[in-house]
């Protein structure tokens, strides 16, 4: 650690009161020459990806999430209007919402928001609430998980809370047949009509148009709906109608969240390395990981409101970059895992390993500056929490390094929606310049298809076993045979059935020796 090393590996831009610290990365100078033709490259393709090129082979998909924030750029004027109709629409929307001219069917004016939704269509708008709606004027509660008991649970908060009668809610899905999130609109659906109230007529979406939730929504009479484009992938989709719907809802201000992304948009479309915080970033985990992922990325956020901001950024950079083949088609398996948790929390939980155990990681750290709104009383004397939060995170990071332990770190004067924004553009262009310089395609997600169908498949198979329990014990072996079906399938299907009241499973010595019985 060095001042010298300091100055030269750091970033500022002065008119955000933004700073990237690398000079804990130990990245040898010569490393960005080595790199020169790969970042030329990440300059050339992010231009074209913004022009509107093709970005998504796979799909044919132009990919548009940087237009939201400044639709000028978008490259025709249809897709302008696709981005600045809606977003005038939401705000008006939300406007009617807040002073009672969009009420509930009681008359009475909505005093909490219910959001259903999964993967980026839940985190980013989860990610937004966390960080910046402690003064929201409706409260928001979410479905993102097919969990029944889950869903019980926020059920019961809302009665509790303002009632579900005063429960706006807003379901998200690009097709509507994202088996989740149409399960959990039929649980909020039944869980509406058991308390006597009609869903469609306190419920509103955010779909495709001509989507499966686009037909439902217009048969059950939803308030409104508003477009999401095939050009935003899930996990860029929070600075669309998808994060700006709830957020606007909620009170939150939008418009400086645009703004904040916009202005590191603007810094970071630079094609200069030297004033470009996203390339750096991207060549930093690059260079940590070896280009292969070698490395994990701990993300360490020393604010409460940025507790989701790991996991917000697990499903951006893992989704986008976890990928078997390149561009070439050659089986490449990249990625970079993302954990984390806040500090100083983490004080008592990972720090230990990160410092004496596998170094196996490098660590972002996101200080804010800001310690609180008001003053602050000594909890020592000279000294505030405020100032020991910073010393934990300074302490973290020296004590790292001298286990040779890489780190970086990102800092903000605050957490408001302006930063946030500049936030979550950075990452995302990040991680563009990371998929070119290791030549995958980031906006694809062939995994989680795959994982869709063999789910879609037991499920056919759990059908049949359903079919297969009658008055005689049968066994897992048995069973399999008369479906044609693995045994391991069947039993664990067996078992499913047999806990949720559906069979009564009599225990052998061993898995196989169980029998079932209707």
């Amino acid at each position: 650690m060095s001042w010298k090393s300091y100055n030269q590996n750091t970033l500022r831009y002065n008119d955000l009161g933004f700073t990237l610290d690398l000079s804990l990365m130990d990245i040898e100078p010569g490393f960005y020459q080595t790199m020169k033709l790969k970042i030329d490259k990440a300059f050339s393709d992010i231009k074209a990806l913004e022009g509107g090129a093709i970005a998504n082979p796979d799909e044919g998909r132009m990919v548009g999430h940087y237009w939201l924030r400044n639709a000028e750029l978008a490259p025709t004027p249809e897709l302008k209007a696709a981005i600045t109709g809606p977003l005038a629409e939401l705000k008006a929307f939300a406007a009617k919402v807040h002073s009672g001219e969009v009420s509930a069917p009681n008359g009475s004016n909505y005093q909490q928001l219910l959001v259903i939704g999964i993967g980026g269509s839940a985190l980013g708008p989860q990610l937004v609430a966390e960080a910046i709606g402690q003064d929201a004027k409706l409260p928001i509660f979410f479905f993102d998980n097919t969990d029944p008991a889950g869903m019980d649970a926020t059920v019961a908060k809302l009665a509790n809370a303002a009632g579900l009668d005063k429960t706006l809610v807003l379901v998200i899905s690009k097709s509507g047949g994202t088996a989740e999130t149409r399960n959990g609109m039929l649980e909020a659906k039944a869980a509406f009509e058991a308390a006597g109230l009609d869903f469609g007529r306190q419920t509103a979406a955010v779909t495709g148009t001509g989507s499966k939730l686009d037909q439902f929504a217009e048969t059950h009479n939803f308030i409104t709906r508003f477009p999401m484009e095939d050009w935003v992938g899930g996990r860029t989709s929070v600075l669309s109608t998808v994060g700006l719907v709830p957020a606007a809802i909620q009170g939150i201000d939008i418009d400086q969240l645009l703004a904040g992304a916009a202005a590191m948009d603007v810094e970071t479309r630079k094609p200069d390395l030297a004033t470009n915080a996203s390339m750096q970033l991207a060549l930093a985990w690059f260079h940590a990981s070896n280009g292969k992922g070698e490395k994990d990325m701990v993300v360490l956020p020393y604010k409460d409101s940025l507790v989701l901001f790991s996991k917000y950024l697990q499903q951006l950079i893992m989704e986008s970059l976890g990928k078997e083949l390149d561009l070439d088609g050659n089986t490449v398996h990249q990625g970079l895992a993302v954990y984390g948790n806040k500090g100083s929390t983490d004080q008592h939980a990972y720090i230990q390993q990160l410092r004496d155990g596998v170094n196996n990681f490098f660590a972002a750290f996101i200080e804010v500056r800001k310690g609180r709104d008001g003053n602050n009383i000594e909890v020592d004397p000279g000294t505030t929490t405020a100032d020991y939060l910073q010393g934990f995170l300074r302490g973290t990071r020296k004590a790292l390094h001298a286990a040779g332990r890489k780190s970086l770190t990102i800092s903000v004067p605050e957490v408001t929606p302006f930063t946030l924004g500049m936030l979550i553009a950075l990452f995302e262009r990040a991680t563009s310049f990371y998929a070119s310089l290791v030549n995958i395609n980031a906006y694809h997600q062939p995994g989680v298809e795959a994982g869709k169908k063999a789910a879609g498949e037991f499920l056919a198979l759990l059908t049949k076993v359903r079919g297969e329990i009658s008055a005689e014990a049968k066994t897992a072996d048995q069973i399999a045979t008369a479906t044609g079906a693995d045994t391991e399938d069947v039993y664990h299907s067996l078992t499913h059935l047999a806990n949720n009241g559906e069979a009564k499973q009599t225990l052998g010595n061993t898995p196989a020796e169980d029998t079932f019985i209707a």
